[in-house]
């Protein structure tokens, strides 16, 4: 065989490759994404007032967190689609479309993370929640109480080695904990996300410095918004 015909094989094999993951992923989230809503493409506002986090979370470190790195992915995002037909596209069908292509990893990956800390800043609330309902029914049956489950939690977002997420999901009826590496969200593995906790160290390091674990307690104890989660899962 020659080398032409060599490299058209190749470049055949990963085309079909990459056409068979796109279809895997696209039929995973086919089944998530009505509970995802449409995010446009522009950064929302804060859910809360930036001194309103305190002392877990400093106004100085959502000046940067908000202020720079997540208004920094939306400029991104919008940088890259500009005068493309992706411009007019939601966050969602931008991470749907480019997830798993290589020569779209940049435009992934902003997209990504802009959905992420959108998602992120729902997760934490100023005053202290508890989770009710159906969601505490199945916090009981799938962990055993709360505290378990914050254990498990805690222990995937300080273990992420690297930069990542942790995350409490529904996947085929169940509660399960997760983390992902980067910018990865669990909506493109057939998992619907509930709440998560952001282990970029831009997310804690003005605060606590190395200390990722004394942030993620902190976070689980005192600002989680179990009443956000508690409206994904009814939605799941």
């Amino acid at each position: 065989m020659t080398s032409d015909a060599t490299a058209r094989r190749g470049f055949l094999q990963l085309s079909l490759a990459a056409t068979a993951l796109a279809a895997q992923v696209g039929q995973a989230v086919a089944e998530v994404q009505p509970k995802l809503g449409a995010s446009p493409l522009t950064q929302p506002p804060l859910p809360f007032d930036p001194k309103a986090l305190e002392p877990v979370i400093s106004a100085e470190t959502l000046s940067f967190h908000y202020g720079k790195h997540h208004k920094g992915y939306f400029d991104a995002v919008n940088k890259a689609v500009a005068g493309t037909p992706l411009a007019t596209a939601t966050l969602e069908q931008i991470i749907v479309q480019t997830a798993g292509l290589a020569e779209r990893a940049p435009l992934f990956n902003a997209a990504a993370q802009a959905w992420n800390h959108n998602f992120y800043w729902q997760s934490l609330s100023p005053t202290a929640t508890s989770p009710s309902g159906a969601l505490a029914a199945a916090i009981t049956r799938d962990f055993g109480s709360l505290d378990a489950l914050k254990k498990q939690l805690a222990s995937a977002a300080i273990s992420r080695f690297g930069s990542g997420w942790g995350w409490l999901v529904v996947e085929a009826g169940k509660l399960k904990v997760v983390s992902t590496s980067n910018a990865d969200i669990p909506f493109l593995h057939g998992q619907t996300p509930l709440l998560t906790v952001d282990v970029w160290e831009h997310a804690y390091y003005l605060d606590y410095q190395n200390r990722r674990a004394d942030y993620v307690t902190a976070l689980l104890d005192k600002i989680v918004n179990w009443e956000f989660a508690g409206r994904n899962f009814d939605a799941a």
